[in-house]
């Protein structure tokens, strides 16, 4: 058990048999009456967010989730499977749950984080950085040298993101997937 003083970021709370990520909270104190915390809940399962206030100091349910290694194997139209490292097992996941900002950046045999709770794995992160080869881009010519020049690349999962002008078919670069933002180029 936990009260409203030990809230934090991506703690995981447990109300009603469900499980809520906290994505943003606030302590707030009224010039009248008692004071309370307003926290923005994501649903650890479907992802809905949800606007929930507390009073101070009430208990809440605290759940710890581990997070175990498992690799991307295949997808057969409506599910995506993922193999457990430590147990070989077959965990399909809905495309829903994964997210469109995940999906775009997803290839095969990519290591991945499965959040377990109770011994079963409940959703899948990719990595914050993925590594990934540039499928199609505009050329860059010589003399191109502007600061800041980015041009669109297509990488080889079907993600856009802008790059500088030297990058060139063929090239592999590492990119923050959260902001869908060029960082490196691997090799060249």
């Amino acid at each position: 058990m936990a009260t409203t003083a030990n809230f934090r970021n991506g703690m995981v709370l447990e109300i009603d048999t469900t499980l809520w990520t906290i994505t943003y909270f606030q302590h707030v104190k009224p010039g009248k009456g008692g004071a309370f915390v307003r926290t923005k809940l994501k649903n650890v399962l479907t992802g809905a967010v949800v606007d929930r206030t507390f009073r101070a100091g009430e208990r809440v349910n605290s759940v710890r989730l581990e997070r175990r290694p498992v690799s991307y194997s295949y997808t057969d139209g409506e599910l995506f499977h993922f193999m457990d490292q430590e147990t070989w097992d077959m965990i399909p996941i809905s495309g829903d749950m994964l997210g469109k900002s995940q999906l775009k950046y997803l290839k095969e045999n990519m290591e991945c984080h499965g959040l377990v709770h109770d011994g079963n794995v409940l959703s899948v992160e990719l990595p914050d950085f993925v590594e990934l080869a540039v499928t199609d881009t505009d050329p860059g010519f010589r003399g191109d040298t502007a600061q800041g020049a980015t041009k669109p690349a297509t990488l080889e999962t079907g993600a856009v993101v802008q790059v500088p002008l030297f990058v060139e078919v063929g090239d592999v670069l590492k990119i923050d997937r959260r902001e869908d933002k060029y960082l490196t180029r691997v090799s060249g």
